[in-house]
């Protein structure tokens, strides 16, 4: 057991409570957020450079199957979703700013596809964990549809497990560079995000 001689017992007390109150702070301060955009690869970037963002992790959400790997989904037919789950503290980056990187980084109007990935395990979705983010989610549709005067097909569905995916596919574009920017590339993704967004094409940087 730790003791403190020389502090007196109402000075622990405040220490105790100070304690408690950072603790508090810190678990309302982190969130999560579950993106669907397409090859997961290339979700992460667009996060990973925000403040406030802590953490981007590539898997698997919106199957039955438990456990799932890169090879069974891949194929499809499991009803899982290619998906990257965004770890931040929503006192520096807001859920609002979230789905406006989110949005700037897919192609909105594709069915069952984003780009070259072709299948429902690359299209596109919003998971929500609450009402007030189905609720965000759900104006920021509206309000694209409005913008564009067009449908916007990126579902909006409720959370469920997430899996994380093989080890190899975190941080892909930082441990293989050349191969990621090839894919990608090769993949017509930056094209058809300035085709859609123009200069917004890969969202903003909030500081």
């Amino acid at each position: 057991m730790i003791r403190f001689p020389h502090i007196r017992p109402l000075t622990l007390c405040v220490m105790a409570a100070a304690g408690f109150a950072s603790a508090s702070l810190q678990a309302q301060s982190n969130a999560e957020a579950t993106f669907a955009g397409g090859c997961f690869w290339c979700m992460e970037p667009p996060y990973d450079k925000q403040v406030g963002v802590s953490a981007t992790i590539s898997g698997y959400m919106g199957g039955e199957l438990e456990n799932p790997t890169y090879e069974q989904i891949s194929r499809g037919g499991t009803g899982h979703i290619e998906v990257v789950q965004i770890e931040y503290d929503d006192t520096q980056i807001s859920y609002e700013q979230l789905l406006e990187i989110f949005w700037r980084n897919i192609d909105p109007f594709a069915v069952n596809r984003q780009f070259c990935d072709s299948g429902d395990q690359y299209r596109s979705a919003i998971f929500y964990s609450n009402d007030e983010e189905r609720q965000l989610a759900e104006a920021s549709k509206a309000e694209l549809e409005a913008r564009f005067d067009q449908e916007i097909t990126t579902d909006i569905l409720p959370a469920s497990e997430f899996w994380t995916a093989e080890e190899y596919h975190q941080d892909y574009y930082q441990k293989n560079p050349l191969r990621y920017q090839f894919y990608r590339l090769s993949c017509g993704r930056d094209d058809r995000l300035e085709e859609v967004w123009g200069e917004e094409a890969g969202g903003p940087t909030f500081e």
